[in-house]
């Protein structure tokens, strides 16, 4: 039996008979004819009920007068608690400025180099560089939004030059450093709108791909969501050809198993980008919980950061953040609407096939 929040002494008790691992770390249990507290995954034979006792953590335990059990050492932190210790450590030093090498950043923290990138990437998904390119760029679009002259954000978000940002700029926002700064000003987007079963489906495109799918009630609505998703992007409807993409999205919408074999415009942090590749390996007609998610990306805690990247999300069904319920089996929001939400459950658990696509490989660089 998987626990993940222990609200209650039975829930606990079940805990310990089946030895969850995964409630380690959210309280203990002491047995009174023995004078020792474990954790819930202990190996040792069970006690009676009756003789034992629920403790929110091991200070609270030893303060009521109990040992720690030997075997299974409930005083120290659990081995995964020891490596997400590790890696928070690793984040916070490299968070700082100037930027650590791997072998420094390793150094501090009395582990081999090798044991670090394979440890960092196991938890994060991301390798220590490029989690420091993430928080470099992430702190860069801050102060370029803030107002700051591209000069001074460049140099305060840690870039060695102004050449260096400069080479990799587009990658880095999507758009220059000056557009960025401007809300978008000067960037092109062609939008045009079109009716699917599931009411107004507009859609809009930069030049890099669909960069927006959005679904409504009327396409006044909907180009006032785009206006603000791109405050200061010069929006333009779209042409015949144009139109004959839109016809191909709303096909794509109407059919989730079928490919859409348009190019992409996405635009998201590492952490986004891996939560929505997660998001599109869940075959429709199946659905998973928000912690299920974070587990998938390596961050089982990260729980509320899956639901805001699932609400960050601008491609409507593309990638699929209506497949993501709670952890109760109800609904949730949905960015378009509950409604909507239940009736593609419906609609895709009708079907058999699986709908796939691959979103390019999480890259800080490309965060916006």
């Amino acid at each position: 039996m998987k626990l993940k929040t222990m609200t209650d002494d039975e829930r606990r008790w079940q805990a310990v008979l089946s030895r969850d691992a995964t409630a380690d770390g959210q309280f203990v249990f002491a047995v009174i004819t023995t004078g020792i507290f474990c954790r819930p995954s202990c190996r040792a034979r069970h006690a009676l009920r009756q003789n034992v006792r629920f403790y929110a953590d091991a200070q609270a335990a030893l303060a009521a007068g109990f040992r720690p059990c030997k075997r299974c050492r409930p005083d120290a932190l659990s081995p995964q608690a020891a490596r997400h210790e590790i890696v928070a450590r690793a984040c916070r030093l490299l968070s700082r400025e100037p930027p650590l090498t791997l072998t420094a950043l390793a150094s501090t923290l009395a582990v081999s180099p090798f044991h670090l990138h394979r440890l960092f990437k196991s938890v994060t998904g991301v390798t220590p560089k490029a989690w420091q390119q993430a928080q470099r760029a992430q702190r860069l679009r801050t102060a370029l939004a803030e107002g700051e002259t591209v000069t001074d954000a460049v140099m305060n978000a840690g870039f060695s030059a102004s050449s260096a940002f400069y080479r990799r700029a587009d990658a880095t926002l999507g758009m220059t450093a000056r557009q960025y700064r401007s809300g978008g000003e000067a960037m092109i987007v062609r939008f045009a709108a079109g009716y699917c079963s599931l009411g107004v489906c507009l859609v809009a495109a930069s030049e890099r791909g669909i960069c927006a799918i959005l679904l409504g009630d009327s396409e006044d609505e909907l180009t006032a969501s785009l206006q603000r998703l791109f405050p200061r992007a010069q929006l333009q409807t779209g042409d015949t050809a144009f139109g004959e993409q839109v016809k191909e999205v709303i096909d794509r919408l109407e059919t989730p198993t079928s490919a859409l074999p348009l190019p992409l415009d996405l635009r998201g942090t590492a952490f986004q980008m891996r939560v929505w590749q997660a998001l599109c390996e869940i075959p429709a007609g199946e659905t998973r919980s928000y912690q299920q998610i974070a587990q998938a990306v390596g961050q089982p805690l990260a729980v509320r950061a899956v639901a805001s990247a699932c609400a960050a999300n601008k491609l409507a069904l593309i990638i699929p953040c209506h497949r993501v319920i709670r952890q109760d089996g109800a609904l949730s929001g949905y960015r378009w609407g509950t409604a909507r939400k239940a009736a593609l459950l419906r609609r895709e658990a009708q079907q058999e096939e699986s709908c796939s696509i691959s979103l390019p490989k999480p890259n800080p660089g490309t965060s916006r």
